[in-house]
């Protein structure tokens, strides 16, 4: 008798992952002028040290208009959109 392919397991399953959104924003970092790093999904990196930064580095990339208020759009990591020191 011949064994017969077993189905996967996997069969009609899809990636379940959530996509990153397409800013992030990371933490403070302290100095004489305090800034946070912004990366965006195409790969651009620049520097903030408030939101109008955050604002203009998305409009530059391309990504407009832009919900900082929206977890789909903007990860804030070590703080809010209000945190700069």
């Amino acid at each position: 008798m011949r064994d017969r392919p077993r189905p996967s397991t996997m069969e009609g399953v899809t990636d379940q992952t959530p996509s990153q959104p397409p800013i992030i924003v990371w933490g403070v970092t302290h100095g004489d002028r305090p800034f946070r790093t912004v990366q965006l999904s195409d790969g651009t990196v620049g520097l903030a040290h408030d939101i109008t930064d955050v604002v203009r580095l998305a409009y530059d990339a391309g990504l407009s208009p832009v919900d900082l208020d929206d977890p789909a759009t903007v990860r804030w990591v070590g703080g809010g959109k209000y945190t700069w020191t």
